[in-house]
């Protein structure tokens, strides 16, 4: 079932600064808003099906997404999770690449894929931000085949839940030293993300709190004390970090 959400401004949205509009001036967003339609759908909607036609382009808004490949004989991997102002689909490109489902309940701000391609071809900011975005993504996957390959699973846990918080900041939901996280993943989407089962995952995430470097006040909620120390212990050297 989709609900009628309402609408913002282009102004007045929780994204406006990191999503592919971020560069744009006044004149863009009014081209923007035109064009622009929202959809909420509830967690476990399918938001593509990768070889299906994609007849809209979307930035998320609220909530958050799994990105994944299915092989031949069913098995599948999760290859990105989707959070606020990342963005679904690829201009020139008619058909998804990846399975996109929706985590929990989802805000899409969308566009007509034909629409949105002449946006790009005829509004520069849009389509340099779109670079940035996709050399950005880019970036993360090299970083994140670093993290799968190499890394132990008390690495590859830290790592993630760095990443998570770097997010966070970026998005100016605070920055600091000490932050809580919200987990949009279950430990099993978790462990699949991580590629660990979740035994190992639920065992890594006490071997963390043990040492003082995350605590667990619920489930789906970590505070991280020390965000520096959780960071080292992912190997970060603090020149960047692992993850973007």
């Amino acid at each position: 079932m989709t609900m009628q959400p309402h609408i913002p401004a282009c102004g007045n949205c929780p994204i406006r600064h990191n999503a592919v509009c971020a560069e744009c001036d006044a004149d863009e967003l009014a081209v923007l808003e035109r064009a622009k339609s929202y959809r909420q759908v509830p967690a476990g909607t399918s938001l593509a099906s990768a070889g299906e036609p994609l007849h809209y382009l979307s930035s998320i808004v609220t909530g958050s997404a799994t990105m994944s490949r299915t092989l031949e004989d069913g098995r599948r991997q999760m290859v990105g999770l989707l959070l606020p102002s990342d963005f679904i689909g690829r201009p020139g490109r008619s058909a998804s690449a990846y399975d996109v489902v929706a985590l929990s309940d989802v805000t899409l701000c969308r566009f007509e894929r034909r629409t949105f391609e002449r946006l790009v071809r005829e509004t520069p900011h849009i389509a340099t931000r779109l670079l940035t975005m996709t050399l950005d993504e880019l970036d993360a996957a090299r970083d994140w085949t670093v993290v799968l390959g190499r890394m132990t699973a008390r690495e590859r846990l830290a790592a993630f839940l760095v990443s998570l918080a770097r997010r966070r900041a970026r998005s100016g939901a605070g920055a600091g030293r000490a932050l809580t996280l919200q987990l949009p993943l279950s430990r099993e989407a978790m462990a699949d993300h991580l590629g660990l089962t979740i035994e190992t995952t639920s065992r890594q995430v006490t071997a963390l709190r043990k040492d003082g470097l995350i605590e667990t006040p619920s489930l789906r909620e970590i505070r991280i004390p020390d965000l520096e120390r959780l960071a080292l212990e992912a190997g970060d050297d603090a020149d960047g970090g692992i993850l973007s």
